[in-house]
């Protein structure tokens, strides 16, 4: 099955966003992708919270989810919208990826799990617990002869999210994204390697990239792991574009047979550790 990593520079305007990514879905399609995945914060990367709050739309009703899925209809593929904030009645709000399967109709979603709450030497506080809420599902769902793990950047640092998906099934997990600069130049491609060995499943990555209309600087590199660990396809930029790796249910068998670390977990105890 052919797959794609679909890379932007989301702004500010919800529609001129829709607007870029209708050509990528285009061309994912016409290059044969039966599933493509788009970055997190794909159709709105606000300014503030301030200015989220003044153009994040409902859940029911998104102008331009419908759209989406009238494209994914359209060109008759998966359309995974990485991720778009979503108004709660708290005042926050959920950071939530949006699958539409290729007949245009809603499959599921998920709520990004794990926030960046964190103390930085040198610079202020950051707590986007302040703006969002965290979900509390893990989601899978099948997307032709695979099962999708569902997981938004910052969760890839959480190895546990990715144990829990491969033992429910998933052998091909999503991993949309709005990774720093320095961070992607540290982390990006040792942790996405790393989650594919771990449960011999493939990662695919899609990133937002470049300098965004609210300053924030973006690293892109969109790219596909394979169950062994490999990076079989990437964008080496940070330029909008189109990456599609064909993958095979095989290469995951052949993963977990030869290290079968699923298979040989174990629960244990710590002694001395707080229940």
């Amino acid at each position: 099955m052919k797959i794609a990593a679909i890379q932007m520079r989301s702004g500010l305007d919800p529609d001129a966003n829709l607007a870029a990514l209708e050509p990528l879905l285009a061309e994912a399609a016409a290059q044969g992708a039966r599933y493509a995945l788009t970055p997190e914060v794909t159709l709105i990367f606000p300014e503030n919270r301030d200015q989220l709050r003044s153009v994040a739309a409902p859940f029911e009703g998104h102008p331009q989810l419908a759209v989406v899925g009238a494209l994914a209809k359209q060109h008759g593929i998966f359309v995974h919208i990485g991720s778009l904030p979503i108004p709660l009645d708290d005042g926050r709000f959920a950071n939530r990826s949006v699958l539409f399967g290729s007949d245009g109709a809603q499959v599921t979603t998920y709520d990004k799990i794990h926030l960046f709450d964190a103390d930085i030497a040198g610079l202020n506080a950051y707590r986007e617990s302040a703006t969002y809420k965290g979900g509390e599902r893990a989601v899978t769902a099948p997307v032709g002869d695979f099962t999708l793990g569902f997981s938004i950047c910052y969760d890839m640092r959480f190895p546990r999210l990715y144990n829990a998906l491969a033992n429910a099934g998933a052998n091909l997990i999503a991993v949309p994204a709005a990774f720093t600069v320095p961070t992607g130049q540290a982390h990006w491609h040792v942790l996405l390697r790393a989650r594919a060995i771990e449960t011999g499943s493939y990662v695919i990555a899609a990133a937002q990239g470049g300098t965004h209309a609210n300053g924030r600087a973006t690293y892109g590199h969109s790219l596909v792991v394979d169950p062994w660990g490999k990076v079989i396809a990437e964008l080496d930029h940070d330029e909008p574009g189109v990456l599609v790796a064909e993958i095979d249910p095989a290469a995951v068998t052949e993963a977990r047979g030869r290290v079968p670390a699923l298979a040989n977990a174990r629960d244990f105890a710590l002694p001395g550790a707080q229940a």
